[in-house]
C-alpha cells in the first residue's frame, strides 16, 4: 500500500500534545510535524518521552490533551491509518509458540508492501535461524527478527524504537546499510529512536530531540552538523573571543579553556585562528549531549561505544529519492501495529 499523504502534506502533525500518567507528565505541550519520505531521528535521554510519543502516534496510547494526526487522521482504532504503519520496538513480543519463520510468514497479513525476497535476503544477512522457537532466540537474533520485519514491511511510516540494540556491531552496520539502500529505492518515512547517535548521524535528514517531555530541537540534520564549533586555547583569549556569543558549554583545566559556541561564520573562524585559538567541529552526538546536559545532566555518552560501526552515507540530499523501558512508558493498549502480540 502506498501512502495516502502527498509529498507536500505532513505524514504526522502534532499540536499541543500532552500525556500524563497520574501526576507524571511524560509529554508536555509538544508540537511538531513529520514530512513524507525522510529519515527522522527521535533522540533523547532515557525517560525523555520518546517511546510515549511513538505509542501515541501508533494509537497505543490516548493523549491527555492536544491534537495529533497521522496521514491526516487520528490513529486510534483507525485501520486505514494503522495499516500504513509499522512499529518495531526493542521489547517486541510474539506468541511463545512462534518460530522466526512464522513471524515472516504472517507479516504479509499486516503489511501490504511486504517484500518476501527482501526479507529472505535479510535473513541471510543476519544469519537468522528460521526454525528456532522465538523464546529460544538470543537477544541479537530476536532483534534481527524485528529489524527484518521493519525493513521488509516497507510501510509508508516505519518506527524503529531501538530494536537494533541487541545486534552486534557488524549486524548493526548491516541494518544501517540495508535501510539506506532500500530507502533510496523505496522512499518512505522512517523514524529512528536511538542512543547510538554517532552511528546513525549520517542517515538522519531531520532531528527531533526531546528532553523532559518537551521538544528541545526540531531541525534539519545538515544544519545541525555545522551549527557549532569548539574553541580551545588560553583561558583569557578564549573568554575574550566567546564574549557575547551563544555559548553551549564550557570546560577547561588550569589556564586552558574549551568552549563550544554556536554559529561561527568564516570571518569569525579566521579571527579565532588569528588569535591563536584552535577550532574543531562538533559532532551531532556531542551537540545533543551538550544541549541536553546544559539542562539537566549527562547520559548520552554511553552511546560512544568501542564497537561503533560507521554508517556509509550514500544518499543525495535535496533530491527526490527513487517503539524505552523507563518512566515515560506504561502498559500499552493493543494495536494492529503490534499484532503478533495478540495472535497464537
Amino acid at each position: 500500500m502506498t501512502s495516502t499523504a502527498s509529498p507536500t502534506t505532513p505524514v504526522v502533525r502534532v499540536d499541543g500534545l500532552t500525556k500524563r500518567y497520574g501526576k507524571v507528565t511524560a509529554i508536555d505541550d509538544v508540537s511538531f510535524s513529520v514530512e513524507a519520505n525522510k529519515i527522522y531521528g527521535l533522540l533523547g535521554r532515557n525517560g525523555a518521552g520518546k517511546t510515549t510519543i511513538m505509542q501515541l502516534l501508533t494509537g497505543q496510547q490516548f493523549a491527555t490533551s492536544g491534537a495529533l494526526e497521522v496521514f491526516g487522521e487520528s490513529p486510534v482504532e483507525n485501520a486505514r491509518v494503522l495499516q500504513q504503519v509499522c512499529f518495531i520496538k526493542e521489547s517486541q513480543k510474539y506468541p511463545d509458540s512462534f518460530r522466526a519463520d512464522h513471524v515472516l510468514a504472517s507479516a504479509p497479513w499486516f503489511f501490504a508492501n511486504w517484500d518476501a525476497a527482501f526479507a529472505d535476503r535479510l535473513v541471510d544477512d543476519f544469519r537468522l535461524p528460521l526454525n528456532r522457537p522465538i523464546k529460544k532466540l538470543s537477544r541479537g537474533q530476536l532483534s534481527a527478527v524485528g529489524v527484518i520485519v521493519g525493513l521488509a514491511s516497507r510501510a509508508p511510516l516505519t518506527f524503529f524504537d531501538e530494536p537494533y540494540l541487541g545486534l552486534d556491531a557488524v549486524a548493526r552496520q548491516i541494518f544501517y546499510d540495508r535501510l539506506l539502500e532500500d530507502y533510496t529505492q523505496h522512499p518512505r518515512t522512517v523514524i529512528l529512536s536511538t542512543h547510538l547517535i554517532d552511528e546513525v548521524s549520517s542517515l538522519l535528514e531531520h532531528v527531533l530531540v526531546i528532553d523532559e517531555g518537551r521538544i528541545l530541537m526540531d531541525q534539519d540534520a545538515e544544519e545541525l552538523r555545522g551549527s557549532a564549533s569548539t574553541v580551545v586555547g588560553k583561558r583569557a583569549d578564549v573568554d575574550a573571543f566567546v564574549a557575547g556569543r551563544d555559548v553551549i558549554s564550557r570546560d577547561g583545566i588550569g589556564g586552558l579553556a574549551s568552549v563550544t559556541v554556536a554559529g561561527l561564520d568564516d570571518a569569525e573562524r579566521d579571527a579565532a585562528r588569528a588569535a591563536g585559538l584552535e577550532l574543531s567541529p562538533v559532532s551531532l552526538q556531542q551537540l545533543i549531549v551538550q544541549r541536553t546536559t546544559s539542562r539537566s545532566g549527562a547520559e548520552f555518552g554511553e552511546s560512544a561505544r568501542s564497537e561503533r560501526p560507521t554508517v556509509r552515507s550514500g544518499r543525495r540530499r535535496g533530491t527526490a529519492h527513487p517503539g524505552d523501558t523507563n518512566a515515560d512508558t506504561d502498559t500499552p493498549t493493543v494495536s494492529t501495529t503490534d499484532a503478533w502480540s495478540t495472535r497464537a
